[in-house]
Formats: structure tokens, C-alpha cells, sequence
């Protein structure tokens, strides 16, 4: 009952496979070297072992073919003390149902008549006349190649002995006839349709390719514009290359670098450019309605640079007048007196410049940008560093700007 199931099995399994493409080929001699087990019943005394074996056959037809057989199975007895070596020699002929003979895996079922030679120990030697049947599967690698795997179930007649062959091998195949067929049905036999998987109802030429009507190297049923003249360069729809994308192909395009987007004539040029605008009249000159200076002079306290509170409103001045003219810029010029090196005294007329540069940004609103601060040292008195009243009036900033009113 364990074998008869596990031919089941093997049977299910095989009858579930299905083919891709013609491989059993009419009138095709084959021979298979194989190995396996060989399983016997328990009630037969002889241990389980393996076997060797070599089959050959001819195929009548894609379906049906005759198969000779010789295998080796070498055993021993199981009951019997000491080492009872047993040979048996099975041989035969089977007849195979190929069921799906136009594939590259092929399912086959197997039933034949032949004996069971027993040689080799001192009890018995014996030729029964056995039957058999079981499946295979062969799994073609190339037309003339494949891996083949067996299981049979053996009955030798004249005992109630039953035994099971598994084994796996090689199948060569030689000669025969290969089955001729239309694979794409488009009306060329495959040994000479040089386009073999073209799509169902396309038309084709007598070489089974699809027509190309234009020659543009696309197909009728793929190309969208049918009609190319004929050496016109085209894309994967066998539509004329516009390579500007302007609307016009590159085979009339008279001006093939149009940029993207800009409208063309029927000769893919653009439109000439419009004659230039007159230059425009020149403005009038404007009306000047008055004249103004502001003038800055702050001055500081001896060895100080920090702006005395009396000067606050001269500051302010100069910074309303920059306000109501943006394009003004003004340059802050410190100086100093007499008392002192010449190389301090330039440090600290800087000092009184950027003092008075600082108030303007931050109290006056006025952008840095426009203010420059130059410390100028003892170089520019206005009087005489002679007196006390001279040097305060040397110890100063001073600024001034011209503007005009215009209308």
C-alpha cells in the first residue's frame, strides 16, 4: 500500500506539469543510463538497495514510443545468518505514453512485460516472468538532451511478490522528425519565420516579420505616421524626429535650433523680430528753483572726542538734509590742534569723525554707507594754534553739502 501511494503521488505531480515547446520528436531513437533504489515486500527476504541500469528506445510517433530495459540490482538475503549476496537482473519491454509530448518538461505514463533473473546464492536461482508499469517525467535541457526521472511498479507473476523502482537518468535523443508548427499563427511555419513572436492578426511579409510599408524600420501596426518618406530618420513610433519640438520635423525644419517654446512658420523659422522702437525723446532739462549748502562745525573739548550737547541740533540738521536727498553722501572731516604728536593727533581727529558718524547712523537714521568718516590730525587749522581761542576752534568736525531744488 506505501508504494501504490507513492505512485500516486508521483503521478499527481506529473500530470500537473505543462509544456512550452515541441521536444518528443516521431522516429527518434533514445537511450538512458540511470540509478536509483529498488524497495522490495516484505514478505520477498531480500534487503532494500539501490540499482543501475541502461534503457533504449524508439519513438512510433510524438506520443507513443517503445522502450528496451536491463537493470542490475544487487541485494542480499535478510533472514538467512552469514553474508548472502544476491544479484537480480531485471530486463524488459515497456511501452511509453508521452502525455504532453510538445513541451520541454514532458509527462509520461509506462507499462511493459519482461522477467526477473535471481542469481547468487545457494537457495535459489530463478527467471520469473514479471510485469510492470508506472510514470516518468523527462526535463529537456536542450531538443536532443534531458533529465529523466522514473518510478515503476513491479509484479513478478508466478509469486505474490511486489517491488518498487525509483530511479533518475539521462536521456539522449537522436534523429526523428521535429513537429513544424505556426507558433504566432500569422501564416509562416516557425522553421522559417525569421519574426517568430509576432502579435495575433498583425499582417506580415513572407519572412512572417510585420509589414513596414514606409521602410522606416517601424512596423505598420506600431507606426503612427505611416507615410514617412522614405530615409527620413524616425523614433520608436516611426514618427519624423523633431528635435526642437517646434511642430515641424527635422527633415523640413529649416531652422533646427528654434528654442523651446517660440511660434515658427511652416519652415519651423520664427517670425522676423520687430523693428526697433524710436529711441525715446530726451528729458526735459530740469528747472532749477534754488540752491542750498549744509554745513556742519562741531566742536570738542581738549583731548575728547565725545560731542557736546550744544551740538546735537547742528547734527540733526545735517541729517535732515540727507533724508529729504537720498542721493546725497557726505564725507565727516576731524581734526585736531596743535598740542601733541602728529601721529596721536591723527588718531583722535578719527576718533571725533567716527563720533559724529556713529550719532548720525544710530540718533539720525542715516545709512553708514553713505557717511564717511576722515580724521585729517593738526594738518587743516582754520586760525592760529597760537592762542587758547585758536586751538578750541582747531579741536573740530566739519562737514558740508551742496543741493539743488530742481523741478
Amino acid at each position: 500500500m506505501k508504494k501504490l501511494f507513492m505512485l500516486m503521488v508521483v503521478l499527481l505531480v506529473m500530470f500537473a506539469v505543462t509544456a512550452a515547446q515541441a521536444e518528443v520528436r516521431a522516429g527518434s531513437f533514445s537511450i538512458t543510463p540511470f540509478a536509483g533504489g529498488y524497495f522490495f515486500e516484505g514478505n520477498e527476504n531480500l534487503k532494500d538497495t539501490y540499482t543501475l541500469g541502461l534503457r533504449a528506445g524508439f519513438n512510433l510517433t510524438e506520443n507513443v514510443g517503445l522502450e528496451g530495459f536491463l537493470s542490475w540490482i544487487p541485494t542480499e538475503l535478510e533472514d538467512y545468518p552469514g553474508n548472502h549476496k544476491e544479484n537480480l537482473y531485471g530486463y524488459g519491454l515497456e511501452c511509453l505514453i508521452h502525455l504532453f509530448p510538445e513541451g520541454s518538461v514532458v509527462p509520461f505514463v509506462a507499462a511493459g512485460v519482461g522477467g526477473m533473473y535471481y542469481s547468487g546464492n545457494e537457495f535459489e536461482k530463478a527467471d520469473k516472468l514479471a510485469v510492470d508499469y508506472g510514470a516518468g517525467v523527462k526535463f529537456f535541457i536542450t531538443d536532443n538532451v534531458a533529465l529523466r526521472a522514473d518510478v515503476r511498479h513491479i509484479l513478478p507473476l508466478n509469486d505474490k511478490y511486489n517491488d518498487l523502482l525509483v530511479s533518475l537518468g539521462v536521456n539522449f535523443a537522436f534523429g526523428g522528425h521535429k513537429k513544424v508548427v505556426d507558433s504566432d499563427q500569422d501564416g509562416v511555419l516557425d522553421d522559417v519565420d525569421k519574426c517568430p513572436n509576432t502579435p495575433l492578426g498583425v499582417v506580415v511579409d513572407k519572412d512572417g516579420c510585420p509589414v513596414d510599408s514606409d521602410k522606416d524600420g517601424v512596423p505598420d501596426y506600431l507606426d503612427k505616421c505611416p507615410n514617412t518618406p522614405e530615409g527620413v530618420v524616425v523614433d520608436k513610433d516611426g514618427c519624423p524626429l523633431d528635435s526642437d519640438k517646434d511642430g515641424v520635423p527635422d527633415y523640413l525644419d529649416k531652422c533646427p535650433d528654434t528654442p523651446l517654446g517660440v511660434k515658427v512658420d511652416k519652415d519651423g523659422c520664427p517670425p522676423p523680430p520687430p523693428p526697433p522702437p524710436p529711441p525715446p525723446a530726451p528729458a526735459p532739462k530740469p528747472v532749477i528753483i534754488e540752491k542750498g549748502r549744509q554745513t556742519l562745525n562741531v566742536e570738542f573739548d581738549f583731548d575728547k572726542s565725545t560731542i557736546k550737547k550744544g551740538y546735537y541740533n547742528d547734527i540733526n540738521g545735517l541729517a535732515k538734509v540727507m533724508k529729504d536727498y537720498p542721493d546725497l553722501n557726505v564725507v565727516i572731516e576731524g581734526h585736531t590742534d596743535s598740542v601733541g604728536n602728529d601721529a596721536y593727533n591723527k588718531k583722535l581727529s578719527q576718533r571725533r569723525a567716527e563720533s559724529v558718524k556713529k550719532y548720525m547712523v544710530e540718533n539720525g537714521g542715516i545709512d553708514a554707507n553713505r557717511l564717511k568718516a576722515q580724521g585729517f590730525g593738526e594738518s587743516k587749522p582754520i586760525v592760529s594754534n597760537k592762542t587758547k581761542e585758536g586751538r578750541q576752534q582747531n579741536r573740530r568736525v566739519e562737514a558740508a553739502v551742496d543741493y539743488i531744488i530742481e523741478k
